[in-house]
Formats: structure tokens, sequence, C-alpha cells
């Protein structure tokens, strides 16, 4: 999280709507935290995107005119996103993706890595370490929750370096308490 990826996903979007391509935006309806019909970046770049409840549901809302297609938050669509990606994709259609490659725990948050293995290009983004300011790829979850799907920005999750990532919750310490 916190790496650029939505950002980058809007910003390749607009440069095919640029060159007067048919775009086409999907997105998780259970990513509904700045908007219920847009894909956002935490920097607040927004772009109007179709809302699915799950990978599946993109062929049936695609337009076949439709060529370029863009998804958000791959890694909460489901495993058939891998086969549909391959469908658009041997149709001739652009697809381009954006998600999390590891969980909260530094596992594959699949479907993303099948869709890497079968990708023709791959940008991956890095955020800054929210504690020493390296180059971070791991997301670390601040809450107590242990589902694998907890859907929040700032103050749930931050991004960490392969260093100072913890993986799952991290242990909360009691600090000594004084009174002036």
């Amino acid at each position: 999280m916190f790496s650029g990826k939505s950002e980058e996903l809007i910003r390749r979007l607009r440069r095919a709507m640029i060159a007067r391509k048919r775009v086409q935006v999907f997105k998780p309806a259970i990513d509904d935290r700045y908007s219920k019909d847009e894909i956002v970046s935490h920097a607040d770049v927004r772009m109007k995107s179709e809302v699915v409840g799950a990978g599946k549901e993109i062929l049936a809302k695609l337009d076949w005119r439709t060529q370029v297609v863009g998804v958000d938050e791959a890694n909460f669509m489901g495993p058939e996103l891998v086969d549909i990606a391959g469908q658009l994709a041997d149709s001739g259609k652009q697809v381009i993706i954006a998600g999390l490659d590891t969980d909260y725990l530094g596992r594959p948050f699949a479907p993303v890595p099948e869709l890497l293995a079968m990708a023709e290009s791959i940008t991956k983004t890095l955020a800054i370490c929210m504690r020493c300011g390296n180059p971070a790829k791991h997301t670390q979850r601040l809450t107590g929750s242990e589902d694998l799907i907890v859907v929040g920005a700032a103050g749930m999750y931050e991004a960490r370096c392969r260093r100072c990532f913890e993986p799952g919750i991290p242990k909360q310490e009691l600090l000594p308490f004084s009174r002036g």
C-alpha cells in the first residue's frame, strides 16, 4: 500500500484515453474507502470505474468495443481474474492491472502472483518505509484483525521495508508511564 499503484493505473488509462482508445475500468465492490464508483489513489487522484462483486463479473459488463481494460485492487477480485485477464488479452485487448502482490503476513496474495506470471510487462511500485525511509515492499497491518482481507487506509496499514516489516499483527509493548 501507499506505493502509487492506483495512481500509476490511472495515469496509464488516461494516456490510453488521450490516444482515443476505448477504456473500461473495474474495481471490486469491497473497496469503498474513498468512493463507490471511482478508483481513487491515496493522493486523491480519481477515475470513474465500474464496480464488480468479483472478477467474473467483468466479462458481463464489458463493452465489446473496449480496447483497454483497467482493473484496480486485483487482490480483491478472486482467482477467476487470472482466466478473465487471459481471455481479454487473447482477444486483443490491453489489460492493465494493479494490486498488492503480498498480504499482511508477507505471503503471495492471490491472484496477483499468477497474473504476474502471465504478464507481458510488470511495474513494481514501492512505497517509503514509515520507520526508516528505505524503499518499502511490505504492508504492515496495525490493527488487531487476523482476517486476510481488511479494507483500510492510513491508520490501519503502513508501508515497511524488509528490515522493519513484522509479519502479522505487531506486538504491542507496554510502555512505562511516569508522572512527572
